[in-house]
């Protein structure tokens, strides 16, 4: 897929309304990317969740194509404002974007997105994705992030999708285990990455409003 920037169509204040905004010591998209909002304490939780919470029910469909079809800072925010909103008329944009692999650091976002959404059909593309690059034991992609995403959506709608990826010696140890340093490391187990999941998910809808 094309890189465009939002400018040459012409939206080029979404960068800098949407992506680069400060609500804290950093720009937005940092904050997203580090993890940071999850702290336990961390003392600009409550302005930086309302402020997305406010562009995530006020950015249109074409602000956010805008984004999606640019470099990683701005797919990953328009994936958590696409989350937070639980715009789901961006589902098969996500999926696509997902299984494309195309940046670095955005795919959990997509992940993220996609637990949001929170069906079958959210499932069945985190699914697609395990299934195209779990066996990639050469690739470091999401691979975490779709399995924690997956196993929330298990969770929450009765399944078992993830039961094949994670049995013992199934994909998932295969993947984990090509690299010495990721065996038995507790970070890659299947219930730390639903642990994560569900923290961003959490952080996303407890300040949503009523």
């Amino acid at each position: 897929m094309p890189f465009q920037h939002p400018e040459e169509i012409g939206y080029g204040y979404v960068i800098e309304r949407y992506v680069t905004r400060k609500d804290s010591d950093h720009p937005r998209y940092r904050e997203l990317k580090s993890g940071r909002v999850l702290r336990p304490g961390w003392p600009h939780a409550e302005r930086f969740a309302r402020h997305l919470i406010d562009d995530a029910a006020t950015i249109s469909d074409a602000e956010l194509e805008a984004l999606l079809g640019f470099e990683w800072r701005a797919r990953l925010t328009a994936a958590w404002l696409i989350g937070v909103g639980r715009r789901a008329s961006f589902r098969e944009r996500i999926g696509n974007l997902l299984l494309a692999s195309e940046v670095c650091y955005s795919g959990g976002a997509y992940c993220f997105a996609l637990a949001q959404f929170g069906t079958r059909a959210d499932a069945e593309i985190l699914n697609a994705y395990l299934d195209r690059y779990l066996p990639r034991t050469d690739l470091r992609y999401d691979q975490p992030a779709a399995l924690g995403a997956l196993l929330r959506l298990d969770a929450r709608l009765g399944t078992h999708r993830a039961a094949r990826f994670t049995q013992p010696d199934g994909l998932w140890d295969e993947w984990v285990n090509a690299l010495a340093h990721l065996r038995d490391h507790p970070d890659y187990t299947p219930a730390e990455r639903r642990r994560w999941t569900d923290l961003h998910c959490d952080f996303a809808n407890s300040w949503t409003r009523p």
